[in-house]
């Protein structure tokens, strides 16, 4: 059974929360400042325009089946270092709910990072070859 479809489904699945929160970071770049503020990094304003740059470009590159092993390492990172840095209360339930929501999707993005986007990818457009049997 060709595991396309499942791959394509997964990158949707883990494509959208980027792409939407990314999106959402442009219309508060205030709001997301202070809260990297509020947990002592540097450059908040500057740190918001990069997050809400990454996350959109990652999400859409992880969506279209572009550079998708590379994005998906960065992702995964990147939700490592996030939910750590602005989840991990172990007092307040709710933020520990966020860490573990990261600390699954850095699974997602390490699994997709190993196998790779499938043949319904920019990826595979551009190596037909290396995807012929996914």
């Amino acid at each position: 059974m060709s595991n396309a479809i499942p791959l394509l489904a997964a990158r949707v699945l883990l494509a959208v929360i980027f792409i939407m929160a990314g999106l959402q970071k442009f219309g508060a770049i205030a709001g997301t400042a202070g809260y990297i503020g509020s947990v002592g990094l540097p450059m908040p304003v500057l740190l918001a325009w990069l997050a809400a740059i990454f996350e959109t470009l990652a999400g859409l590159a992880i969506l279209a089946g572009f550079r998708t092993r590379e994005t998906a390492w960065f992702l995964a990172v990147f939700c490592l270092f996030t939910g750590f840095v602005f989840h991990f209360q172990p007092s307040d339930q709710m933020q520990m709910i966020s860490l573990m929501k990261n600390l699954a999707m850095a699974g997602g993005f390490i699994a997709l990072a190993a196998s790779g986007p499938g043949r319904i990818s920019v990826d595979a457009r551009t190596n037909p070859a290396r995807f012929a049997a996914a």
